[in-house]
């Protein structure tokens, strides 16, 4: 079978806007093969660093940067395209300041200006993935009065709590993507003229390693409330590292006309497919544009507020808030096992009970890491299971389903002023042997999936209570407090939200560790710094009792 031929897009016109400061923004400006009734069509506005010019390369996840959607598609359906290069960026003026408030401003310019074409209808929705995502809400913070809905897929509302210092962490994910991605492609386009980015953005991120000014005013989490245009926020739960809180955050936090749809894709890679494939766009999202950009009678309005795939039953699920109601939080406490179910460095256990009095100390590095905080086995595999800490249920009497957010509430001390601490939470399945009695010996690691993850500094353990909720703390993330060598400290360690459905017979597996690894966290790995050496203590016992609290839903 052979792939389909691609066919490059081209624009019907490259026009340059100016905007509030003088500065001209450069767009494209594509429009549908026939006009509607009166001439006039709605709008989708796209605006990233990737430059309109890209527009010619395949929507294939090989360019994970292609995330405006299906163009064609929506041209077809009398829809209006206007991609514009954010400035600084492609063939738009000014200096690129990664979403600084000018970027921000130049949105609300563009679209009004869209909205006095001869060939509009005065109506602009936002579309697009990812930093488009992000730019969809800072479009509707500012409320334009052309702008009628925005739809932002895969976008998070904070930079810094989302990537940049996940839990106060430094994140590589920063330097990976303006270096490796935006640069890159700005200065390499698949047509066009070359663009040089030379602003410091990476440098920029280590100088600013709290939440100060320079983070406050590039996160739309500040301002979501703002909001006055139809909402429908889409996250993925595999992008955990990245989007996927701010997508469930945003939503919870607007107050206009909102909805959330939540999907399983299995990879970031995934997801860009997705979100590139004119099936996906038909069923998802041109219901949602055509009831607001053409006032058209659609079946958007009688959807459920919120829609999430619960991974492991492969399913769709309905809800009328998020989390969804009727979860009962359900305890589970760290123990000491052995459970001999898995190799790690502990092999504790995870039960419904306190455990008896106990603690594990955590030596790093350990010698036998090699990427991050994996090693690898005697043939020569990444294990990342080996050596880390591991805290594990009994084989699961019935299928355990969870939706919602997740706490862990870890008692720990630490030889340091300060350590981190990086969570998994993973499904390990059952392994039977050859004569389908017993499970494999210890000494060969089963099968698993991770499901979701959460991260901490302890010294940024702080939480700010007001924007805090039930099992979800945020973070102040402002003012870094050391903690004091030798102390027991309770840390509340977010675990990112999650659906998911635990089979009977698989095991809970609570993974912990103080890094992680390029191998298994591909562009979104915690680099292991060299003051990362010394000895942390995990305590489990009715004095300091370590536990997660999961939620789950009744069967």
């Amino acid at each position: 079978m052979h792939p389909e031929k691609h066919v490059p897009i081209h624009p019907s016109a490259i026009v340059e806007i100016e905007v509030h400061d003088g500065i001209k923004i450069a767009a494209a400006i594509y429009l549908p093969p026939a006009a509607a009734p009166g001439g006039k069509c709605p709008t989708l506005l796209a605006a990233s660093p990737y430059r309109f010019d890209n527009n010619v390369a395949p929507a294939l996840p090989i360019f994970l940067w292609r995330e405006t959607g299906p163009i064609e598609f929506y041209l077809s359906h009398g829809y209006a395209f206007v991609h514009m290069d954010v400035r600084g960026t492609g063939r738009s003026g000014g200096e690129y300041r990664y979403m600084d408030e000018a970027e921000q401003r130049d949105l609300y310019d563009v679209i009004e200006w869209i909205a006095r074409q001869s060939w509009s209808n005065g109506k602009v929705g936002g579309i697009g993935q990812s930093y488009y995502a992000r730019m969809q809400w800072f479009m509707g913070i500012q409320n334009p009065p052309g702008l009628a809905c925005i739809a932002p897929y895969d976008g998070n509302i904070d930079t810094y709590r989302s990537s940049a210092y996940t839990g106060g962490i430094p994140g590589a994910f920063p330097s990976t993507w303006y270096n490796t991605t935006t640069r890159y492609i700005n200065r390499y386009p698949a047509s066009g003229p070359s663009r040089q980015i030379d602003w410091d953005y990476v440098g920029e991120v280590m100088r600013h390693n709290t939440y100060d000014a320079f983070w406050k005013s590039r996160a739309a989490a500040e301002n979501i409330d703002k909001i006055k245009v139809p909402v429908l926020s889409i996250g993925v739960w595999s992008k955990v590292d990245l989007h996927l809180n701010g997508n469930i955050v945003g939503f919870q936090r607007a107050t206009s006309d909102k909805k959330l749809l939540v999907f399983g894709s299995s990879t970031l890679f995934a997801a860009v497919a997705d979100y590139s494939s004119v099936a996906f766009h038909e069923k998802y999202l041109l219901p949602f544009y055509d009831c607001y950009l053409k006032g058209e009678k659609t079946s958007y309005p009688d959807e459920p507020a919120v829609r999430y795939f619960l991974t492991g039953a492969d399913e769709f699920h309905t809800a009328d808030t998020w989390p969804p109601k009727g979860a009962k939080h359900t305890t589970y406490y760290l123990g000491a096992g052995p459970t001999d179910s898995v190799t790690s460095l502990n092999d504790g256990a995870l039960d419904m009970q306190p455990s008896a009095d106990g603690s594990y100390d955590f030596q790093y590095p350990n010698p036998g890491w090699r990427a991050g905080v994996v090693g690898f086995d005697a043939d020569g595999r990444p294990d990342p299971v080996a050596r880390v800490m591991t805290f594990t249920t009994r084989p699961l009497e019935a299928d355990v389903t969870v939706a919602g957010p997740i706490l862990l509430n870890l008692f720990a001390k630490s030889t340091n002023t300060d350590t981190d601490f990086i969570i998994k939470l993973s499904e390990q399945m059952a392994q039977p042997d050859r004569a389908g009695g017993k499970e494999l010996a210890k000494a060969a690691q089963p099968r698993s999936r991770v499901v979701t993850k959460g991260w901490l500094r302890a010294s940024h353990r702080a939480v700010d209570a007001a924007r805090s909720l039930e099992n979800a703390p945020w973070y102040d993330n402002t003012t870094p407090e050391p903690i004091e060598p030798g102390q027991v400290y309770k840390f509340e360690i977010a675990v990112m939200p999650t659906a998911y459905r635990f089979k009977k017979g698989s095991r809970i597996r609570l993974e912990i560790a103080n890094g992680d690894s390029q191998l298994t966290e591909f562009v979104f790995q915690h680099d292991y710094a060299p003051g990362k050496v010394g000895t942390d203590t995990i305590y489990f016992s009715r004095e300091y009792p370590s536990h997660i609290v999961l939620p789950v839903m009744p069967e």
